[in-house]
């Protein structure tokens, strides 16, 4: 009987298990398929918002690329076009700051040769120095321009020797009484004048003014007449034309000189405004 009963059982325990195994089947495919429900509702979900994040940031991308833009467009007018001068270097070793230091090296051989050797083969000597000073004084523009060798020591050094020359050449022709002491004092205030406006200038922040062409044919005319003088105060038969041509150039290079000395000082008066303009508030 009760093998009977055993046996009777066994059918149904695998029937129960089957139900079972078929239940848990069922729920696993609802949980998956409610798994896969949500997972594509957090991606729909997802897309709106990246859609809608795309759609915010539109706007601010046509900005910034707009920004950008003008920042290049700023950037572009800043750079200055093909051609223009460009600004001067910080540079020493060039060939026409070298000319300059040759030409200043030349002014105490100078005023040995006209104040002490005093004899008419120093004064020949003492005007070629002046005529190599001159032909120096256009060459080395020349190669600065054609090198691209501007540098703020040559715009120093340039100015400092064509004064040099002519305060030692004018000193030299008044010691030996070829020039009257009126024309120094002429010349020397103005040079005073000048030196108080670069001084200024040099307190505010500003370097040395752009040589100007009326003060670059001054200094010509001047060191022309120079070298005029000297011939002149010669006992020779070129000695009274070589004085009249001399003082036409003393005159011509003097106006010229106070001349370019009044362009100098309304160019230095503009700075000087400037500079007040932006510091007030």
């Amino acid at each position: 009987m009760t093998n009977q009963h055993d046996q009777g059982r066994r059918p149904a325990a695998p029937a129960a298990e089957a139900a079972r195994s078929s239940t848990a089947a069922e729920a696993a495919r609802s949980s998956t398929a409610a798994e896969a429900a949500r997972s594509s509702t957090a991606a729909e979900a997802a897309g709106s918002n990246s859609g809608a994040e795309a759609a915010g940031s539109g706007p601010g991308a046509e900005a910034a690329g707009s920004n950008s833009g003008a920042e290049a467009a700023r950037s572009s007018t800043a750079v200055p076009a093909t051609g223009e001068p460009a600004p001067p270097g910080d540079r020493i070793l060039t060939i026409p700051n070298l000319i300059s230091f040759a030409r200043l090296l030349g002014v105490p051989v100078f005023v040995w040769l006209v104040l002490g050797v005093r004899t008419a083969t120093g004064d020949w000597w003492a005007v070629g120095i002046l005529i190599a000073s001159g032909v120096s004084d256009w060459l080395d523009g020349k190669i600065a321009r054609a090198l691209n060798q501007q540098s703020r020591l040559g715009q120093v050094l340039d100015p400092a020797a064509d004064r040099l020359y002519i305060v030692a050449t004018v000193i030299a022709l008044a010691v030996r009484a070829i020039i009257p002491w009126w024309l120094v004092a002429v010349l020397a205030v103005r040079e005073l004048v000048m030196g108080v406006v670069l001084a200024m200038l040099r307190r505010r922040g500003w370097g040395p003014l752009q040589v100007s062409f009326a003060g670059k044919t001054a200094t010509w005319c001047l060191l022309y007449a120079f070298p005029l003088l000297f011939l002149g105060s010669h006992n020779a038969s070129y000695a009274e034309v070589m004085r009249i041509i001399g003082w036409i150039f003393v005159f011509w290079g003097s106006a010229l000189y106070w001349w370019a000395a009044g362009l100098y000082i309304a160019q230095a008066r503009q700075l000087l405004a400037e500079t007040k303009e932006s510091v007030l508030p």
